[in-house]
């Protein structure tokens, strides 16, 4: 059983503890959607550490942690779609409508690699869906990989977690970008 929680400062140091010295992906922090691809590469390692810190103390509804037995073993990352800039500026994700009112995002998934495979990002996305509308979202988003061809891609490639795993949580492809990596879902909320 996955035990789900928002992200908050007095649980930092189990974010910290999860993501490792790498900050879960290459020194990203969670902030790859957030910010600029030039901000994040000059944030580097310690600044995108900083700036998550800075948002998690700060309040701001950045993602929420889960645990399993008391230990941290998976995060997402979940808020209101306006504050991942990449996503609004992305060629290929770049929503129809990107001032549309009640739309958050869910982008992407950090698994500890001795739990990856056992529900825990199911766990977190019926999660993310539940804070999100405990928000008041109007929806959700997220933009994963299609692995249906029967190409599957390393774990790296999955952090936005699959089709698969967004239809069994209820939601709907909304659109296909033309670069074909991506597939941007829905759920009414």
């Amino acid at each position: 059983m996955i035990e789900v929680h928002p992200a908050a400062a007095d649980r930092w140091d189990d974010l910290v503890e999860l993501f490792g010295p790498s900050g879960a992906y290459s020194g990203c922090w969670c902030m790859w959607f957030r910010v600029p691809g030039s901000e994040f590469s000059r944030n580097g390692n310690a600044g995108n550490r900083a700036a998550l810190q800075s948002l998690v103390d700060g309040g701001e509804a950045v993602g929420l942690l889960g645990y399993s037995a008391g230990q941290p073993v998976g995060w997402c990352t979940v808020a209101p779609r306006t504050v991942y800039t990449r996503i609004l500026r992305s060629p290929a994700l770049k929503p129809e409508e990107p001032a549309e009112a009640g739309v958050w995002s869910v982008p992407c998934f950090f698994t500890r690699r001795d739990s990856r495979g056992g529900g825990v990002s199911a766990a977190m996305l019926d999660a993310a869906v539940a804070h999100a509308r405990a928000a008041g979202a109007a929806a959700l988003e997220g933009y994963p990989v299609d692995t249906s061809s029967g190409r599957t891609p390393p774990p790296a490639e999955l952090y936005t977690g699959t089709v698969a795993l967004f239809t069994k949580a209820g939601f709907d492809i909304r659109r296909r970008p033309a670069t074909g990596r991506r597939v941007v879902m829905r759920r009414t909320l």
